[in-house]
């Protein structure tokens, strides 16, 4: 600035010496004065702004690093104070996606309950994957005893399904519009597949199908696929979707969660899959302990679903050979057997139980804790649950992973399901009915022709080494009825780290579902004599 004052005071100066010399060089010197005066302050004003920019750019740089540590405390403009900061949420890195011919468009419509379903989903993103084609989304069962109109992302989280397994097969909500199109006019294929079918019956039988029609539909999924004797890869796919990629929604998680945290607040708990419902009974034919009135009830609904082809049924003969789901009676007896703690929660993983309190009042005279979620939540927690059996089912299935121990009465969908888990989250506690076994001692009890103690004892050697411990799957050539069920015991899957898939279990925590308590077990379950060989 003191430049440019003298600058003025110079001009002022040689305008009076050119009055002196002549008026004709003054507006030539003036100009040329002026001239240089402006590129001057010019060039001040760009060496400035420069200056200034690099100051700005290093504050930037510094406040990367300090900023967090000096202004975490500071009060935001801009949010409520009253909100607690959180830490930004990892991204999730997604598999990549994996390029392959597509070979055409599967299409599946499941059938059964809730873990029928998730046993056929396995299997038939497995069958997907071998044959390269594109699956869309299963469709769920609407029509069977339950009727229940949940969608696929009613129950499981969609969007997670098809990114966790991008990298083995590509997946769609929805057909493409001109394959749409085609399958409203009848250009489609749709069939059941052979059940415990291997993996060349879908290569030679299902993917030239797919090939000529483009689009297949299996219009049946129950046991599609067989137990043993496929590739590793096939049987390690089906865990994996099994064990990260069905997750549930986030609804259904969070109200599981609850139900655990209530039940874990009150101490250790064993949840009962009491198998005594009124669908099951006149499935099976099953009415031991039934009177008239509900064994004619349940044979007509038998007859009423044509689906259920075994018809005229022998109940006691049934029970006999043990392929009936014990009474809450009988369940009464044998938990009280086992040396189960009279005082412990027992938590009711099921429906509503044919018969009512008049059927649970042994149960519940043996062991008063019984809970339930209905007993737990409240009405406003179930009520977007209400008349959604599967949706219902799912909430018992996360609370039996959580369990100290888990005692099905009948080896349904869900308990085979159900142990195969526990036994890939760290061998957890599941007892296996011998019920062929138990309906025998039951009855000879009953009469008197043993004591408690030469029941209890008995009870407990015959299942020390029914606790879902380590084992191999028993095969039976031509007979996959009789043998055991993969996803029971999915032995292929059990040598790997769970580190391999997601560390969240159908969202729960994963270190806290491979620990095993056995403080917690012994208190509830005296020890067992081991098995005499």
């Amino acid at each position: 600035m003191l430049k440019m004052w003298k600058t003025e005071d110079s001009v002022e100066e040689w305008e009076m010496k050119v009055k002196i010399i002549g008026g004709g060089k003054v507006d030539k010197l003036k100009t040329s004065v002026v001239s240089r005066s402006s590129m001057k302050l010019w060039m001040i004003r760009a060496i400035t702004t420069v200056l200034l920019w690099t100051c700005v750019v290093h504050l930037l740089a510094l406040g990367e690093i300090w900023g967090p540590r000096l202004l975490k405390s500071w009060p935001s403009c801009f949010s409520n104070q009253d909100v607690e900061l959180t830490s930004v949420p990892a991204k999730v890195v997604l598999p990549p996606k994996r390029i392959y011919k597509n070979n055409g468009y599967l299409m599946v419509s499941c059938n059964g309950g809730l873990n029928q379903m998730r046993a056929a989903i396995c299997d038939m993103v497995a069958i997907a994957r071998y044959l390269n084609v594109t699956l869309v989304v299963p469709e769920l069962d609407k029509t069977s005893f339950w009727n229940d109109p949940s969608e696929f992302q009613d129950i499981f989280d969609v969007d997670h399904f098809i990114t966790s397994l991008r990298d083995e097969v590509r997946i769609l909500k929805e057909l493409p519009p001109r394959l749409k199109t085609r399958v409203k006019l009848g250009l489609f294929y749709s069939l059941p597949p052979v059940s415990w079918s291997n993996i060349s019956y879908y290569t030679h039988q299902i993917l030239p199908l797919l090939q000529k029609y483009k689009v297949v539909h299996l219009n049946k999924t129950d046991a599609r696929l067989a137990n043993n004797g496929l590739p590793i890869e096939i049987q390690k796919l089906r865990c994996r979707v099994n064990f990260n990629a069905l997750k549930f929604t986030s609804q259904i998680e969070e109200l599981g969660r609850r139900v655990v945290r209530i039940l874990r607040e009150r101490g250790p708990f064993l949840v009962l899959h009491l198998r005594y419902e009124m669908d099951m009974l006149a499935f099976s034919g099953c009415t031991h302990g039934c009177n008239d009135e509900e064994t004619e009830q349940l044979t007509r609904m038998r007859y009423a679903y044509p689906w259920w082809k075994e018809k005229d049924i022998n109940s006691e003969m049934k029970r006999k050979e043990g392929l009936c789901p014990l009474t809450p009676e009988e369940t009464a007896l044998v938990l009280s057997a086992l040396g189960i703690d009279r005082n412990v929660q027992i938590y009711i993983a099921a429906g509503e139980i044919y018969g009512g309190k008049r059927r649970m009042k042994a149960l519940a005279n043996s062991f008063p804790n019984l809970v339930r979620k209905e007993t737990l939540l409240g009405p406003s927690d179930l009520k977007f649950f209400q008349n959604h059996s599967s949706q219902m089912a799912a909430l018992d299935y996360l609370v039996s992973l959580e369990s100290d121990i888990f005692v099905p009465t009948y080896n349904g969908n869900m308990a085979k399901v159900v142990e195969g888990h526990r036994r890939f989250l760290g061998f957890k506690k599941t007892i296996s009915l011998d019920r062929k076994l138990l309906v025998g001692l039951i009855d000879q009890y009953n009469k008197g022709s043993l004591s408690w103690d030469e029941f209890s004892s008995t009870v407990k050697e015959a299942h020390a080494d029914r606790m879902g411990s380590p084992k191999t799957r028993v095969v039976i050539p031509d007979k996959p009825k009789e043998e055991d069920y993969f996803y029971a015991n999915p032995q292929e899957c059990l040598q790997l780290s769970p580190n391999l898939y997601s560390m969240e279990i159908a969202g729960l925590n994963a270190e806290a579902c491979l620990k095993l308590d056995s403080r917690r077990t012994r208190d509830f379950i005296l020890k067992f004599p081991q098995k005499s060989h």
